[in-house]
């Protein structure tokens, strides 16, 4: 029962989905299936919002992953070091984490402020006058901002996952370059970074599926119309079927990000194939 449930529930709607992404349906009536057509898809191609969208979706992907990443890696580095307070630091770096989408971008509109936020205080207390701005209004910084507060949300994360792997590494290859006068960054350049795969792997799974899910986060800050600075295929998804009636638009734009889904796992679960198989 729950395998027939989940092929008609979750299967079954994502073939819908896709059939009806062929039609013309505007939301009203019946969708006409006797002419299925790839015409939407051509319209994709031509069109600007479309294109700008999907370029903000890939730069958010890469760019939140890769900083991420990076943080991520540093954190558990940290840590691993076996500092004082680990526990409480490790809490402190995953406690924003626990938070949604809609409380992260509250908090980040206020610290983004132009008038009286943190981050323009900082840096007119700083001298840097020149660089206080209107973060999430500027439509040259929007995508930017939102790449901070997504990174400050989600890096404790990757700094998680990490921190497993480096665990699992044995102490004798470290203590052997220790031995050998290798410098400490060296030491994890050479010696243990490279033995990291699987968890960078995994890693980047999962923040590219929740660089996708950050439609949450912008339409609190910006509804459904955040203009081309911040603007995201599940966004303009969501614009395009329930505030313009255009389903069929919207289905097509859907299936777009069904297929960025799995360019973002396959390779991970090719990579775990080809693991198992050694």
């Amino acid at each position: 029962m729950p395998t027939l449930l989940l092929g008609v529930f979750v299967y079954g709607s994502i073939l819908w989905n896709v059939v009806l992404s062929l039609t013309d349906f505007r939301g009203f009536g019946n969708p006409d299936y006797s002419s299925l057509d790839v015409e939407l898809y051509q319209q994709m191609l031509n069109d600007p919002t479309f294109i700008t969208a999907a370029k903000n979706t890939v730069l958010l992907m890469g760019g939140f992953t890769a900083v991420c990443l990076i943080v991520g890696l540093g954190l558990a580095i940290l840590i691993d070091r076996e500092i004082r307070f680990e526990g409480s630091l490790r809490t402190v770096y995953l406690l924003p984490m626990s938070l949604s989408f809609v409380v992260t971008s509250i908090f980040w509109a206020w610290m983004f402020n132009p008038s009286n936020g943190v981050v323009n205080y900082l840096l007119r207390t700083a001298g840097l006058d020149f660089l206080a701005n209107d973060w999430f209004g500027d439509p040259a910084t929007q995508l930017w901002a939102i790449m901070i507060a997504l990174v400050w949300q989600f890096s404790g994360l990757a700094m998680i996952i990490y921190l497993a792997g480096l665990r699992k590494i044995p102490t004798e290859q470290y203590e052997a370059a220790q031995l050998d006068g290798a410098p400490v960054w060296i030491r994890y350049l050479k010696v243990i970074v490279p033995q990291l795969k699987t968890s960078t792997f995994s890693a980047i799974v999962i923040l590219l599926l929740f660089s996708l899910k950050a439609f949450d986060f912008i339409y609190v800050l910006y509804g459904v119309n955040p203009g081309p600075g911040a603007d995201i295929l599940p966004v303009m998804m969501y614009r395009e079927a329930f505030d313009a009636n255009n389903w069929a638009y919207g289905s097509s734009i859907a299936v777009v990000l069904l297929l960025a889904t799995f360019a973002a796992i396959v390779p991970y679960l090719y990579y775990q194939h080809k693991k198992d198989l050694l």
